[in-house]
């Protein structure tokens, strides 16, 4: 069973450099206890690369990334470096496109102790998950179509069964293995099929896959539909899969309701690699000030822990990430504990001190 895993980091621009290192130490730290080793290597990508180079992801850095069992990602990008097309400097997009990272993977994991939008008191126990489809959809095509003109634009939608059947079966085997430990397990096909022939055929085959997994529940909902229920009842969710598009505007929500993008993880996962984020950007605005939130970094670790134990067949790396999730909570549970973003004072380091505390 394999125990020492190579991780390539990208701390990236703004905060990225702040929160990096020390979240995986939290992160090698909970891996350390149940007899796993993670290797720290750091590779050099994004804006301000770019702007001292003119290069923001070397070929061989990217290379080196590629090789890794798992890349354990920052936030990308300055708002005043661009390419000279507009675009802003993005190698994670880089990343998920080349590695076929195609199952955008966003928990909602509410934690203890902070000020949430929602008054139901079931919010401060929501746990579930928007898989975003991170290949295709709207975003497959975003630049120029033949029929644009200076009366319109145009992009086009697509929807493969390749990765649609990728998508489905990861969302339907993460379902299994949340319902084995108390979830509900149930899985939503989040869709536009009402409208979207591109959407109905999404639905189609999700039906088809969901015929191979006959103990999981399953619903239909329209994405408009999602966005008020996100709101109305996140407690009914458990396992939600969609198009790109959706995707990227319901993980916001979804964001929102545990706080804001700084308490956010994120994991974009492919059939053979996968890259571990948080949410936030590089918020250049509070860099080097000791504001920036590591919450959203620290679960993204505990999602990367998560990823190589069942990856790599190894279930002392899975309860290492379950430890290290346990760890935030009890955290944020004492009360003492209110990023700046929610309107408190705790920074960085009070953050990570207070997670770190839950391992002494």
């Amino acid at each position: 069973m394999k125990t020492r895993f190579d991780i390539v980091a990208m701390p990236g621009d703004g905060i990225g450099r702040e929160i990096t290192q020390t979240s995986f130490d939290l992160v090698a730290t909970a891996a350390r206890e149940y007899g796993i080793e993670l290797a720290y290597t750091e590779v050099e990508a994004g804006a301000e690369l770019y702007r001292r180079t003119g290069e923001s992801f070397p070929e061989e850095n990217f290379k080196r990334a590629a090789a890794a069992d798992a890349i354990y990602l920052a936030a990308m990008g300055l708002p005043d470096v661009r390419y000279p097309d507009g675009t802003e400097i993005g190698p994670q997009h880089d990343l998920r496109k080349r590695l076929v990272l195609y199952a955008g993977v966003r928990p909602c994991i509410t934690m203890p102790g902070l000020p949430l939008p929602l008054a139901d008191a079931r919010t401060k126990l929501l746990d579930f998950v928007i898989v975003r489809e991170s290949t295709e959809g709207i975003f497959a095509f975003p630049r120029g179509h033949e029929l644009d003109s200076r009366d319109a634009a145009h992009n086009l939608i697509k929807v493969s069964r390749e990765i649609s059947e990728r998508l489905f079966h990861y969302s339907f085997g993460l379902a299994v293995r949340r319902k084995a430990k108390g979830s509900s397990g149930k899985v939503t096909c989040v869709d536009k099929a009402n409208v979207l022939s591109s959407m109905f055929y999404f639905r189609e085959i999700f039906d088809e896959v969901k015929a191979n997994y006959p103990d999981i529940e399953t619903e239909y909902m329209y994405v408009d539909a999602m966005a008020l229920n996100m709101v109305k009842q996140p407690w009914e969710f458990d396992v939600c899969p969609t198009e790109n598009q959706f995707g990227d505007i319901l993980s916001d929500l979804s964001a929102a309701l545990m706080g804001g993008m700084g308490m956010a993880p994120s994991g974009e996962i492919g059939d053979t690699h996968a890259v571990f984020q948080p949410c936030h950007g590089s918020a250049p605005d509070i860099a080097h000030m000791g504001k920036a939130n590591p919450t959203g970094m620290i679960l993204s670790g505990a999602m990367m822990l998560d990823y190589l134990g069942v990856t790599f067949d190894n279930p002392d790396a899975v309860a290492a990430g379950e430890r290290l999730i346990d760890a935030v909570k009890a955290a944020y549970r004492t009360g003492d504990l209110l990023p700046y973003e929610l309107g408190g004072s705790s920074g960085t380091e009070d953050i990570l001190n207070a997670v770190a505390e839950q391992f002494s």
